[in-house]
């Protein structure tokens, strides 16, 4: 009998993760299949488990996982797909995977050879994308833009001459700043802030960035804002 290849994957691990969107305001979008996932779920990892516990019956399958803890909890990821588990992964809102660590779970999961299966359902990036008024054949999702001023117009700077339109996660302390970094580095383009997506003070405010850098400066937003940027226009001969 030859002796097995030391170099050679081992079987396939028994276990599955599922990516399952939840709700980004309006808990009326909860789909019956995301529900069904998460009441099959052995172990649901969740960003804040204070938001997703009451999705969640029986607390004691419910474990956080987020930006601070990720690394430390692929051991106890890898042992329970190698038990045959199915774990379920869910964000703070919306779409898994996006601005998360949920893509070092999946990419464990993958290396072990488990089922990676994903359920999907809202997204607040593509939820204003859709409703800014400004064009969506290309876009670019920046997630959070860096806090610091300099390396967030460094970053402006690089994406400033694409076409695509900009999506971006802005917190409520830094929504002035961040217009006016933008304003500087990428000129007055049209533009659009959403807040409370999907819930009943839904709001969007459109026009150009300088008009949104007043309208905040004058009344800073409360809560997160996802920012939607018109993208660079091709200069004609005259320009």
């Amino acid at each position: 009998m030859a002796a097995a290849d030391p170099g050679s994957p081992g079987p396939a691990a028994p276990g599955s993760i599922v990516l399952v969107a939840t709700p980004i305001g309006n808990m009326s979008d909860m789909s019956p299949r995301a529900t069904a996932a998460l009441a099959e779920a052995d172990l649901v990892l969740a960003e804040d488990t204070r938001r997703s516990g009451r999705l969640v019956e029986g607390r004691g399958r419910l474990l956080s996982y987020n930006d601070f803890n990720a690394v430390d909890r692929l051991p106890l990821i890898a042992a329970r797909l190698e038990a045959g588990d199915r774990i379920a992964l869910v964000t703070d809102a919306g779409m898994p995977g996006i601005s998360d660590p949920c893509f070092r779970a999946v990419r464990l999961a993958v290396e072990l050879g488990a089922r990676v299966e994903v359920v999907p359902g809202p997204s607040a990036a593509l939820t204003a994308l859709v409703a800014s008024a400004l064009p969506v054949d290309r876009f670019l999702f920046e997630g959070f833009l860096p806090r610091k001023p300099g390396p967030r117009k460094a970053r402006l700077l690089e994406i400033s001459s694409l076409p695509h339109t900009l999506i971006a996660f802005v917190g409520p302390h830094h929504v002035a700043k961040v217009l006016a970094d933008i304003l500087e580095v990428m000129g007055d383009r049209q533009a659009c802030m959403a807040r409370e997506m999907t819930k009943l003070h839904e709001e969007y405010a459109r026009g150009s960035v300088s008009e949104l850098l007043r309208i905040t400066s004058a009344k800073p937003p409360k809560g997160e804002v996802t920012l939607v940027v018109a993208g660079s226009r091709p200069r004609s001969a005259s320009d």
